[in-house]
């Protein structure tokens, strides 16, 4: 029936363009990761393996794209936390490597947000959409490793996340966040002697 193909076609596309979005994504925060969220549009693109028509298409703006990275990497360390959580040895390894995850996307999230700064509405819906997906995926992997003993149950997501991005600011050759990052994390099996 004509009506069968023409769904397909359009189906088609649809799955086309979704793959064309998710890679121009992760093109994007590579590059932002390495050169800043100032870097060419047409590096993206090259990056990608797709023309400037094509990231244009997607993200009429550049506003456009550092918001769709920055939500794609809050969704993609969001959701990454049940899948640690099911597959790693413990709820504190889960915990660790989620949190791993989680300084890596502040690595970009640091550069996105000075982008941001500009236009504070936009950045203060992004700042709440960070917290609605981060802290309880956070919350899920702490709660987990404090009913094994594996941290204490005074130590709130919130505080943590606070802790972890405080630790990942001003990064530089003579500091090494993520070992400080390590070290806090490592200290919640300590189990508090009082």
């Amino acid at each position: 029936m004509p009506g069968d193909k023409q769904e397909q076609g359009s189906s088609r596309r649809r799955v086309d363009a979704v793959r064309n979005e998710q890679a121009l994504l992760g093109a994007a925060a590579a590059t932002f990761a390495a050169h800043g969220v100032d870097a060419p549009v047409r590096a993206i693109a090259a990056r990608a393996g797709m023309g400037i028509g094509t990231v244009y298409r997607h993200f009429p703006t550049r506003a456009d794209l550092v918001i769709a990275v920055y939500r794609h990497q809050v969704d993609s360390c969001a959701e990454a936390g049940p899948v640690l959580l099911a597959s790693a040895g413990s709820p504190h390894a889960a915990l660790k490597q989620w949190v791993d995850l989680f300084v890596d996307f502040l690595v970009t999230k640091h550069g996105l947000a000075e982008a941001l700064q500009s236009d504070s509405a936009r950045f203060e819906t992004l700042h709440a959409y960070f917290l609605d997906r981060m802290v309880p995926a956070c919350a899920a992997l702490l709660e987990a490793a404090v009913r094994e003993d594996e941290a204490p149950a005074d130590v709130t997501a919130y505080s943590l996340l606070r802790g972890i991005g405080n630790l990942c600011i001003g990064a530089d050759s003579q500091y090494d966040a993520r070992r400080l990052v390590d070290l806090l994390v490592m200290g919640l099996r300590q189990q508090d002697a009082t």
